[in-house]
């Protein structure tokens, strides 16, 4: 049977800036520091590739075994060497890869890994917002199989294919399983229930019915099945392979939005990077960060957006960790998948991202929560040869159908790309990367946009793929206006953006711009270079802006998950007078005290019933302890210091973040 062992300890890394040599534990990343200080300048292996080398003692191989390296992530071109003879080679930074190392082994090894995160003009991406951090920043197996094995060598994906197909209205399911076998044995197949029961067998490539089907139903109930494959030769089992799916339906209307399984769904939802703060790891003076995370980190992350409320995912801007993936299964959200074609399209680009877009369909087509590939991002963002742009945009439209008929395709317009663009007229819906109200003054014209695009395409459903503001969580005022970067701005923005959703329920879906604070070294903004603020929550994930609560507010069942959250509570000192106080909650009316007496009790800004705004008088001669409490739970509330002084000094917002756990109140 086969066998896989992790090889993640031990790597000799050489850095070629400096010719330095370390003993490093997988994942890693030499961009966890520089690629977040805001010079963009972050190293880029500008004098030559980076490399990893690690023995292999003697595998004690029997006759016909063959063994393969697995990586899960090497951003973003990597060569494999064994004993000094290359065994393999990988562009792109994002998907899985296996490297057959069988004919050069011998009873001793070294294993040399070059890898390179090189501007070029041939490996996506290369223009984008957000960091390219070089390394073997995911796991790395080392697989031992026999002769006669299930396939290693398609495009790096677990070789099981399960098609599950259901209507809207069905009761029994319809499901095909197809596996791809090395050498030669019999395959059979058996379906088993989540409790492990088995539901049924089918031979490889055999279609059946499964009666009666527990559905794959989003957040309530993301039930799934599992597929195992054995591999039998002369009746004995050499090999198995298994994926987890699920049965469902969707579909959109391009008046009122997604449905899942026949029944109105909206998809309301975030977008999410990977990357992390550098971080020591426990008990060693190794760091990791960047892109280079283990099961931890993206534990942590789903368990933020879960908590948010949100019911979708985007998956910005590549193809994210396996693990990852499983999780969105797992919670019940819907996926939008996408390759790293972003922002300049290259005319030496088409056969690597293409190959890009199949890894990521290949490797990832069972997970039930991927509804969407997207094809691209922003991609008119730079001026380029525009005939051959949107000729490659077919090619990756009609591959990705060819691949996967059974899931829709999109991309994500860039703001400027404007309504008549042929770019937007592609890919069977499509999504607009609009900040209007932030890059662009008013808040309301995102009603006269979406209105206009509307007005000009009657077939596209249209989603809002990002929208969102800068929020720092040191940086504050009474009075905020657009691009100040302060949180109660990004508060404010996203109050607005909720009301327009819920007034047009044509979206299919919208994911905000972003979860989480990541890392843009290109960037410079507030005081604290390196970084995109967008995020509800900051890079570190160590606070939860107010924005955050905002909506939480809205996405959660009040009866499931109560939030009553009091605004602005890094906002400290404040000048003598009046100021204003926010509460977001999903609770109905709040009462606000003020060192123990009762001074409003506000009323609600919108229809919606989530946020309430007065103003209270500070008094000028002790701290003032505020409290808002819900007026349907008293035991419901939350409270903040505020430190009256005579002049508001900017300097009180202006200190460097560090780590913002030290912010938490």
């Amino acid at each position: 049977m086969k066998k896989i062992c992790n090889i993640n300890d031990s790597w000799i890394f050489t850095f070629s800036k400096d010719d330095s040599k370390t003993v490093v534990n997988l994942p890693h990343t030499w961009n966890y520091d520089d690629g977040q200080d805001g010079d963009g300048k972050y190293y880029r292996c500008e004098k030559g590739a980076c490399s990893y080398e690690k023995q292999l003692d003697d595998l004690d191989l029997a006759d016909g075994d063959q063994v393969y390296l697995e990586f899960k992530g090497v951003n973003a071109s990597a060569k494999v060497f064994v004993n000094a003879n290359l065994a393999g080679e990988h562009d792109g930074g994002y998907s899985t890869f296996r490297v057959n190392i069988t004919p050069f082994l011998q009873k001793e090894n070294i294993i040399t890994v070059e890898v390179e995160n090189t501007k070029n003009d041939k490996v996506y991406p290369q223009f984008a917002d957000f960091t390219f951090y070089g390394g073997i920043y995911r796991d790395v197996n080392l697989i031992q199989v026999g002769p006669n094995h299930f396939d290693l060598d398609y495009f790096g994906c677990n070789p099981i294919k399960i098609e599950p197909t259901i209507g809207d209205k069905d009761t029994d399911g319809k499901l095909k399983v197809t596996t791809w076998v090395t050498g030669e044995g019999d395959v059979s197949i058996a379906i088993l229930d989540a409790e492990g029961n088995t539901v049924c067998t089918l031979a490889n490539g055999e279609e059946t019915t499964i009666a009666n089907v527990h559905r794959w139903d989003g957040t309530k109930d993301p039930y799934m099945y599992k597929a195992v494959a054995t591999l039998t030769v002369n009746g004995e089992a050499v090999d198995e392979v298994s994926a987890k799916f699920g049965f469902r339906s969707f579909s959109i209307d391009r008046n009122t939005g997604f449905y899942l399984n026949g029944r109105s769904y909206p998809l309301h939802g975030v977008s999410r990077h990977q990357d992390r703060p550098g971080m020591a790891r426990t008990g060693s003076t190794t760091f990791y960060g960047g892109n280079a995370i283990t099961k931890a980190e993206h534990d942590e992350d789903m368990e933020m957006i879960k908590e948010i409320g949100a019911n979708t995912i985007r998956l910005a801007h590549y193809q994210h960790a396996d693990y990852f993936y499983d999780l969105c299964d797992e919670a019940g959200m819907v996926v939008w998948a996408e390759v790293p074609y972003i922002s300049k399209h290259m005319n030496t680009g088409d056969d690597n991202i293409k190959h890009q877009l199949k890894e990521l369909i290949i490797q990832q087509f069972n997970h039930p929560s991927i509804m969407f590939w997207g094809i691209s991002n922003e991609i008119t963002m730079k001026k380029t040869d525009n005939k051959h742009m949107l000729q490659v945009h077919h090619e990756m439209n009609d591959l990705a159908h060819e691949l996967d008929p059974s899931r829709m395709t999109t991309l994500a317009c860039f703001a400027m790309c404007m309504w008549r663009n042929k770019v937007a007229r592609i890919t069977d819906v499509v999504s607009w990367n609009l900040y209007l109200g932030w890059y662009v003054p008013g808040k309301w014209l995102n009603r006269g946009w979406m209105a206009m695009y509307r007005f000009l395409d009657h077939k596209h459903c249209i989603g809002m793929s990002e929208y969102g503001a800068e929020g720092m969580i040191n940086l504050h005022k009474e009075k905020v206006k657009r691009m100040d970067n302060t949180e109660k701005y990004q508060a404010k923005y996203h109050e607005y953006m909720l009301e327009f959703f819920a007034k047009h329920p044509f979206f299919w879906s919208t994911h905000v711009w972003n979860m989480f604070d990541f890392a843009a070294d290109g960037r410079n903004q507030g005081g604290d270079p390196g970084m995109n603020h967008k995020g509800l929550v900051t890079f570190d994930r160590k606070i939860k802006k107010d924005a955050f609560y905002l909506y939480q507010s809205y996405w959660t069942d009040p009866a499931e998950t109560k939030v009553l959250h009091l605004c602005g509570k890094r906002y400290e000192n404040r000048e003598k007078g009046k100021t204003e106080i926010t509460v977001y909650t999903n609770q109905g009316p709040v009462d606000i005290y003020n060192n123990g007496k009762l001074v409003a009790t506000p009323k609600a800004k919108y229809k919606s019933g989530k946020v309430f705004i007065c103003k209270i008088e500070i008094d000028k001669s002790k701290d003032n302890e505020i409290v808002a409490k819900s007026k349907s739970d008293a035991s419901l509330t939350d409270s903040m210091i505020i430190h009256p002084v005579d002049k508001y000094d900017e300097s009180y917002s202006t200190k460097s973040l560090g780590n913002s756990a030290s912010w938490e109140k």
